[in-house]
């Protein structure tokens, strides 16, 4: 009995261990960050976002911030007075916890307009490769997909391990 719960708490942990591993951070901007000489759709564009990944907005506190915007019309118009939220910390962390589109500008007067806005479209983190259900101008089919063996092998390692601990134990045991 004291092993199946071994074995159920190894597995718990293993399956935490590969969900936290699989997220991805991704630095809005890559290594121009989030400033106004950056092309955020195109970066967008080239990056697949999943449930559970997080952006990371790197700038120069007091210089920028991220508001988030309600709607694509706000986010269209930058019409920063409905931000849903308001950052400006210079090394902010947003988590994607849910599928969907969501939209983010700079809230220094101006900078929208210049272009410092991102549009981020979330996939569940099972599917990966999904298109995005919002119609965009930036879509495009550049997002990288792993092989299906790749994304199999990546969800049977916790098992896979878990299924070494268990036996390596119990060879200690005897």
């Amino acid at each position: 009995m004291g092993y199946e719960r071994k074995f159920v708490l190894v597995m718990v942990i293993l399956s935490l261990v590969e969900k936290q591993a699989s997220a991805t951070k991704h630095d809005v901007g890559g290594s121009q960050g989030w400033d106004e000489s950056t092309d955020f759709s195109s970066w967008a564009s080239g990056q697949t976002f999943k449930v559970g990944d997080q952006l990371v907005f790197k700038y120069t506190p007091g210089l920028h911030s991220v508001v988030e915007l309600g709607s694509e019309s706000a986010y269209k118009s930058c019409d920063i007075s409905t931000a849903l939220d308001s950052k400006n910390g210079g090394n902010d962390v947003v988590k994607l916890d849910k599928a969907g589109t969501r939209y983010f500008a700079c809230g220094t007067a101006g900078h929208c307009g210049q272009g410092m806005k991102v549009k981020i479209t979330t996939v569940a983190a099972a599917t990966g490769t999904a298109s995005p259900n919002t119609p965009s101008s930036t879509s495009s089919s550049t997002a990288s997909t792993s092989p299906p063996s790749s994304a199999l092998l990546q969800h049977l390692l916790p098992f896979i391990l878990a299924s070494s601990l268990l036996g390596f134990h119990l060879l200690l045991c005897l």
